[in-house]
């Protein structure tokens, strides 16, 4: 019986790292019923490998993101949470790499592992907290407060996207969320993008690109990703009848994606409307071009609805 405790303690630990991305702590080895000297031992004998001050890696040394993740918030103690931009990196919200892993811990804790940036906070509401692939982090919308408060205006909208395209927030619930935060930097700043006349909801960076190329060609603020002709559409003009898609480099590269984009646009051709497609590369290096073609199509398609000629009054159109 003796000989089967150190494997089955063994066995505890490694479906405990499992669960936490290969790290545990040596708090959570001691209540497995190790030892300080067991776990000495297996450090020398190579089988748990110190991250942080009190946290190790099991078995191999070799770390994925979200174990480095998880080792960080386990090494800031109980009650710790992924917070500000490492949040929103686990969230898949882009923004720019921290230098540091971010976290949170409660305001009477002062850790200061190296490494790792501690925001010491006064709480955190249960509703601001939860776990995604099992490591506590703040929530999708307390993680947007956070990066508002440091962002530039258009990043904040590109969050703001990101999360509503990996259905994380819906913007207008997000909008009702923030009475919560009235008060709080990032809120305010979230307020203000939401609030904005020109903010409108896209799929993609590539997407928020185009929108002021469309806005120089003189054309209106379209309706985004709505359901047309049985298919989800990027930007509709319902009063000129001109729908657009811009193809990026990462939803339009496979013959499967390229053959429904053909039906796509021959759906919309057979309704009626002018479907128009730019690619990643005109929309980023040849703007110029999109914002004529936009504008040169713009006015053949008005003038095609209404019979009036470019620069003329409105008059009906004459019979043939």
């Amino acid at each position: 019986m003796a000989s089967e405790l150190p494997q089955s303690r063994d066995a505890a630990a490694w479906a405990l790292a499992e669960r936490q991305h290969g790290v545990v702590t040596r708090g959570q080895l001691l209540g497995l019923g190790f030892t300080a000297r067991a776990i000495r031992h297996r450090r020398a004998r190579g089988r748990l490998h110190r991250v942080y001050r009190e946290v190790f890696v099991v078995g191999r040394p070799q770390l994925t993101r979200e174990g480095h993740l998880m080792a960080a918030v386990l090494c800031c103690g109980p009650g710790a949470v992924l917070s500000h931009a490492s949040a929103a990196e686990l969230w898949g919200i882009r923004t720019r790499s921290p230098a540091q892993i971010e976290v949170s811990v409660d305001a009477r804790r002062d850790p200061r592992p190296p490494g790792i940036r501690v925001h010491r906070r006064t709480g955190l509401p249960p509703a601001e907290v939860t776990e995604h692939l099992n490591i506590p982090v703040t929530s999708s919308v307390r993680t947007l407060v956070d990066l508002a408060s440091r962002l530039a205006p258009n990043h904040v909208e590109a969050a703001i996207n990101e999360a509503d395209r990996r259905d994380l927030v819906d913007p207008e619930a997000l909008r009702s969320a923030l009475d919560r935060y009235a008060g709080q930097p990032g809120a305010g700043r979230l307020r203000t993008v939401l609030d904005r006349r020109t903010f409108t909801l896209t799929d993609s960076e590539l997407e928020r690109q185009f929108l002021p190329i469309a806005r120089r060609a003189g054309l209106s603020i379209p309706l985004t990703q709505q359901r047309l002709n049985g298919f989800r559409v990027d930007f509709y003009w319902p009063e000129l009848g001109l729908v657009v898609e811009t193809d990026g480099l990462r939803y339009h590269r496979t013959p499967a994606d390229q053959a429904r984009d053909r039906q796509r646009d021959q759906a919309h051709t057979a309704a009626g409307l002018t479907s128009l497609r730019f690619t990643h590369a005109q929309i980023r290096y040849e703007p110029a071009y999109v914002e004529a073609t936009l504008a040169r199509v713009g006015r053949l398609v008005d003038r095609a609805r209404t019979g009036v000629e470019p620069g003329a009054g409105r008059r009906p159109r004459r019979a043939a």
